[in-house]
């Protein structure tokens, strides 16, 4: 009884280079209750020059100024903020700058090692690790390199845009329950809320889902897979529900039973 699933808004790109909409974004899921948005950081400049997307990772990279207006937006909303980095450069600026005490790793860079040792001897106190297109070993291996990490969450992750259903493996979601002495939450790639809600049923302490102001969108790649404002409302107000249900696993009568209990079982 009384566990909080953790719910955090992805804002990522779909703010389309327009900071306004992004710090409506930040606002609105406050508003919706979820515990923290976040972001994406990387320099445009990093990325190959033969990277198909360079051009619109330039518009959506996110400024050192941007990184601390929206950090502020966030702590006047009192919303949490969260950032994923791409590069040590970028990890640097999060901790040693903007202050971040919680890091997302995404899952291409979860066995980066020049990240992860920075992360790990940075003075960060928790990490979130996505494991999209990993296997038990590698993330074995990812946790290893965190050893000095207060507290790691493992998140279960299809890397996939969109994930189909038949591939969302939500109970892999109970098979890292039982690997790792950790909390496993889920980071969704599905379209729709439904993965989302039954991660939660299954145990999940996080879920991650992509967050836009329109599904319809046609900047970026991530709208589809993304929920609106009064969609990622609808789907905090139903996994708070299911924490509700879940109860404490201890099979006994609940104050209800008892109270009907002797008249029940002696109608006969």
């Amino acid at each position: 009884m009384g566990n909080h699933t953790t719910i955090i808004a992805e804002i990522g790109e779909n703010f389309i280079g327009d900071l306004d909409i992004a710090a409506s974004l930040v606002d609105k899921a406050a508003e919706a209750g979820a515990d923290i948005v976040k972001f994406q950081s990387y320099r445009w400049q990093d990325f190959r020059d033969d990277d198909p997307e360079k051009e619109w990772f330039k518009k959506v990279t996110l400024s050192d100024a941007a990184h601390f207006m929206l950090k502020e937006r966030a702590d006047k909303a009192g919303i949490g903020f969260l950032s994923t980095p791409f590069t040590v450069e970028r990890a640097k600026f999060l901790v040693e700058q903007l202050g971040l005490r919680q890091i997302k790793i995404a899952s291409g860079i979860m066995l980066n090692f020049p990240i992860m040792d920075y992360i790990n001897n940075s003075g960060v106190e928790h990490v979130l690790v996505s494991t999209g297109m990993a296997t038990i070993d590698e993330i074995n291996a990812a946790v290893k390199m965190l050893n000095k990490i207060k507290s790691i969450t493992i998140l279960h992750c299809v890397t996939q845009y969109p994930c189909r259903d038949e591939d969302a493996n939500l109970t892999a979601i109970q098979t890292l329950l039982k690997q790792f002495q950790h909390p496993i939450g889920y980071s969704d790639h599905t379209i729709g809320t439904d993965a989302c809600i039954a991660a939660a049923a299954l145990g999940a302490s996080v879920i991650e889902k992509h967050y836009t102001f329109d599904n319809n969108c046609k900047e970026g790649t991530d709208h589809e897979i993304s929920v609106e404002p009064a969609a990622l409302r609808s789907m905090v107000q139903s996994i708070r529900r299911v924490e509700k249900m879940l109860g404490s696993g201890i099979k006994v009568p609940c104050s209800g039973e008892r109270e009907i209990i002797n008249f029940v079982r002696n109608r006969f």
